[in-house]
């Protein structure tokens, strides 16, 4: 049986925010076995209001989130202080019994309204940072990420986000193919780096500079030996130029970028191919097969064999 998506929306219900929401969770997907069940729902009217002043029809009433695994909560409005008594309830019982909680842009503040970020890490759009962190000073706020995904609780920052986080959560019920096979169809990259600074107030460049190329250049060949100072080159700086260009633009080293890519490289074939853990290594960029174990450990708290046994146990579990 596939698990079962609530979609909760109200009255004033932001438009773009929910449709994210939809598309990823209850487009129809047939070439994909065990898809989600979604329904968009509410506690309210089964006919509402959105913010673009369109109305929503079709709506399924509830009086709780039982019989769903998943609740995605694309927005709230953060000047409402109050919490129906019967969302909260069932948003309470719902954590209490396991189900996974997600959040789109402002729906963040409903769940830590709820209490359910006390001493959690969590984000929200950069517009209401401030606000956030006044408002809830028990949860650890997380400047400049895009989402973040743990303890069965997601919270993605600016709405484009959302659809970060929700590539994630499909990644991590399905696996990297699955994942792949859904960016691709909307039009977006699988995996991004970087936090909120990159769109804080950062004007469009009016062409792609050489930092961008040489990056897309990076990436498409990270199978290679490739070093930050071939990637300094290559944009035409010098090695503390690139530094701080590449530091203030991506809010990281170009070292750790780097590292970043390999290890997600590599987890794409540690998913999807049987090759050795040594293979894996080398077709990732890495000097030998120690370097990635290192690397593993030191991100992601697990060796490469581990990892691979986990996907492999989780994609067992679903079939």
């Amino acid at each position: 049986m596939p698990d079962r998506v609530a979609i909760l929306s109200y009255d004033q219900s932001a438009l773009f925010e929910l449709a994210c929401a939809v598309e990823l969770f209850a487009l129809p997907r047939p070439e994909i076995e065990h898809w989600y069940e979604t329904h968009v729902v509410s506690f309210a009217e089964p006919t509402l209001n959105t913010s673009a002043g369109l109305q929503l029809s079709g709506v399924r009433q509830i009086m709780s989130f039982r019989q769903y695994a998943t609740v995605v909560i694309p927005s709230w409005p953060i000047e409402q202080k109050e919490i129906p008594e019967d969302l909260l309830r069932s948003l309470l019982r719902a954590h209490e019994e396991g189900t996974r909680l997600l959040s789109f842009c402002s729906g963040s503040f409903l769940l830590a309204r709820a209490g359910l970020l006390d001493g959690r890490k969590a984000c929200t759009h950069w517009r209401y940072a401030e606000e956030f962190k006044r408002e809830f000073p028990k949860v650890t706020y997380a400047d400049d990420v895009l989402y973040v995904l743990e303890g069965g609780i997601g919270t993605s920052a600016g709405s484009a986000a959302a659809l970060d986080l929700g590539i994630a959560v499909i990644r991590e019920d399905f696996d990297y193919s699955v994942a792949n096979q859904v960016a691709r169809r909307l039009v977006i990259a699988a995996h991004r780096n970087g936090g909120q600074s990159q769109f804080v107030e950062t004007p469009v460049a009016k062409r792609p500079d050489l930092l961008s190329t040489t990056l897309d250049w990076t990436l498409q060949n990270l199978q290679h030996p490739i070093n930050v100072d071939d990637m300094a080159q290559r944009a035409c700086m010098s090695r503390r130029t690139f530094d701080r260009k590449f530091r203030a633009t991506m809010n990281m080293s170009p070292q750790e970028w780097l590292i970043d890519q390999r290890l997600h490289l590599a987890r794409e074939l540690l998913e999807s191919t049987t090759e050795s853990v040594d293979t894996v290594a080398t077709c990732s960029g890495f000097d030998n097969a120690i370097t990635l174990r290192h690397h593993f450990r030191q991100r992601l708290g697990l060796n490469p064999t581990q990892y691979r046994t986990n996907f492999q146990a989780r994609g067992c579990h679903q079939a």
